[in-house]
């Protein structure tokens, strides 16, 4: 006959406080490893918040200055804006109308400065200024239809086309401008058509 051996009551302690160590580390791990993939997730969500409110605020900076090209005085001839500022108080009017409430920063950079789409001394349209990869690949307005597959946010354009020359010299971007806002090379004379 076999004799057993039970263990002493202070081997059971130990035991069970191992036992008791080692459900403790895997509840930390695993509670990392949710951890890790909550914050992924607020990461893209995050992401995917500012993609919406640049595709917001760069249409408004669009229509503002579609605003201002077709809100000249009357006998005045259409013409672009040459700031950003001019968005703000067009003194083409006894009383300075506002095309933009304020000078919006951009959703991505948090910063104020935007690139400017330029046709000579006139400003086209906006794009933001970061390099970051967009999520959002596919599924744009028509307005922003040009965006699908684009690798950068730099490369989504909120440009007025509708003006004369505009849409001629959007294919002709000068690359050599890679902080300052970027230029056509193109620079028809906008002041002069109505």
């Amino acid at each position: 006959m076999q004799r057993r051996t039970y263990p002493s009551p202070a081997q059971r302690v130990s035991q069970q406080h191992g036992f008791l160590l080692m459900g403790i580390l895997v509840i930390m791990v695993l509670a990392g490893i949710a951890l890790m993939a909550a914050v992924e997730f607020w990461t893209v969500q995050r992401q995917r918040e500012r993609e919406q409110q640049l595709l917001f605020v760069g249409d408004a900076y669009r229509q503002a200055i579609r605003h201002y090209y077709f809100g000249a005085p009357p006998g005045s001839p259409r013409k672009l804006p040459t700031s950003l500022n001019a968005l703000l108080d067009d003194d083409r009017y006894p009383m300075p109308v506002h095309h933009l409430r304020r000078l919006y920063p951009d959703p991505i950079t948090g910063k104020t400065e935007w690139g400017e789409l330029r046709v000579g001394d006139v400003i086209a349209g906006v794009f933001s200024l970061s390099e970051v990869h967009p999520i959002k690949q596919a599924g744009f307005s028509l307005a922003d239809a040009s965006f699908d597959g684009k690798t950068s946010y730099r490369d989504w354009e909120f440009v007025f086309t509708q003006a004369p020359g505009v849409a001629g010299a959007m294919g002709k971007v000068d690359a050599t401008s890679s902080t300052s806002p970027a230029a056509f090379s193109s620079q028809p004379d906008l002041g002069n058509t109505k």
